[in-house]
């Protein structure tokens, strides 16, 4: 690979006597990577099951390589929603955040989902998190993300940083920045960064930092913490960015990253940044399995406290959810007693948190059950991903070597030995959509467009 030369003068005045054996980093492939989706199956649970080799990576728990002829999108537990491809570099910034149970997140620049279906495996459905992207195109594919791993507690926006700081200020405690960078970290996986990085130059990025950062401290309650983190080696981008940030915000502190889990130190020196810098993480191509990567930890500890949840919507009235409640009795095991179901236009939500959204661009504003069609209701492909097989009480479980699954993921009708009604359909034990049976033949429901 031809690298510019302004990138490789850059790169030897930085790294010294380590340029070389960066160089040699692209004599070797790029590395794959898949992490368990603990909100279906752990990690162990996982490797066993998976009919290729796997090797765990260092600095995230729930996270394996494969091998470059494996083709994991292919096997029917990624229709399932058992794992998420994820380069494993990409991994350390949802590792290192200490999401916890009941958390409020927000992932500012969240496409394709890597990192937010990472924070609610943590969240084990409690809490919230907000997953925005400014892009709407890109939304799109986040929305599919976060429905197949079965998140149920996800609100998706497609909003500017400064539009969600103005509606929800400190509202959150936890807040991925995954910034927009010079990309020079994914040059050997991919060349069209290179070619990128000639016309996305650091200055470039770093307006776009400055100004997400900004907003992102509107966004976080006192004591909560950023995760920042980039794809570039750039320490204006990264150190030198976040240095800016904290002497205009100096009620921030850097959370030191355990550089026992592979990370290299953060390099202050680089950029004029302060020592406290150190201990940020770096992950470097030559020194372990993946591309490069930044990852730094900054924790508030002045400022506004949570903020409580903003104009809750109306609840739906019970008459209106009529025949929700009416499917909901006859083919779940499911308490919705306590939870908080509004209808729009036929389509019935559950919110998490009741949380006002109203003035902001919503994809989706919580798990999307069904809709409510005259006298009925039908069930949504991201509730029965949302779903564990014995919270259906009608379910068809087809065994991975059973045709008829490949069937059902074709959308063909097929007979079935199953009593009537709304079946969640179900591979090796693992909810992937639903069927309606009639007369013991399955009409197929699974949603069109994931049909392979």
């Amino acid at each position: 690979m031809e690298l510019p030369i302004a990138y490789t003068e850059k790169m030897k005045k930085l790294l010294g006597a380590e340029y070389d054996d960066y160089l040699k980093s692209f004599d070797h492939g790029r590395y794959y990577g898949l992490r368990a989706n603990t909100l279906k199956i752990s990690p162990d649970e996982l490797r066993a099951k998976l009919p290729f080799a796997t090797e765990p990576i260092p600095w995230c728990e729930t996270g394996f390589y494969y091998g470059a002829d494996v083709r994991p999108s292919k096997h029917v537990y990624y229709n399932a929603g058992l794992f998420y491809i994820q380069e494993p570099s990409a991994m350390s910034t949802g590792a290192v955040l200490p999401v916890e149970e009941g958390d409020r997140v927000l992932d500012l620049c969240a496409a394709p989902g890597g990192k937010s279906t990472q924070a609610a495996a943590k969240l084990g459905g409690k809490g919230i998190i907000v997953s925005n992207d400014i892009s709407a195109s890109r939304c799109k594919a986040l929305l599919k993300n976060v429905e197949v791993c079965g998140v149920p507690n996800c609100v998706i926006t497609n909003e500017t940083p400064e539009r969600l700081a103005d509606k929800l200020p400190h509202f959150f405690n936890k807040i991925i920045v995954d910034a927009p960078c010079s990309g020079e970290g994914m040059f050997r996986k991919d060349e069209e960064a290179v070619k990128s990085w000639e016309s996305h130059k650091t200055e470039f990025c770093q307006g776009l930092q400055r100004e997400i950062l900004h907003h992102a401290d509107r966004l976080l309650a006192k004591g909560g913490i950023i995760a920042y983190s980039t794809c570039t080696f750039a320490p204006e981008e990264n150190e030198g960015m976040l240095n800016e940030f904290i002497e205009k915000h100096p009620c921030y502190k850097v959370v030191e990253i355990d550089k026992n889990l592979g990370f290299d130190r953060g390099r202050p020196e680089w950029s004029g940044a302060d020592k406290a810098f150190e201990g940020a993480g770096r992950l470097w191509p030559h020194k372990i399995h993946g591309e490069g990567h930044f990852i730094c930890l900054l924790q508030k500890t002045e400022g506004e406290e949570m903020s409580e949840v903003y104009e809750k919507e109306s609840k739906a009235k019970n008459k209106e959810l009529a025949e929700f409640y009416d499917f909901a009795e006859k083919y779940l095991d499911f308490d919705f007693a306590d939870k908080h179901l509004f209808v729009h236009q036929g389509k019935v939500l559950m919110v998490p948190l009741g949380l006002g959204l109203k003035g902001l661009r919503v994809m989706r504003s919580g798990l999307y059950l069904g809709d409510i069609k005259t006298k009925r209701f039908e069930p949504s492909q991201a509730l029965a991903m949302a779903l564990k097989k014995p919270q259906a009480k009608i379910s068809v479980d087809f065994s991975l070597d059973d045709a008829d699954l490949m069937r059902y993921m074709r959308g063909e009708s097929f007979a079935v030995g199953c009593k009537d009604g709304w079946a969640l359909v179900c591979a090796d034990g693992y909810p992937i959509g639903w069927g309606k049976v009639q007369k013991g033949r399955l009409k197929n429901k699974y949603l069109s467009s994931w049909m392979i």
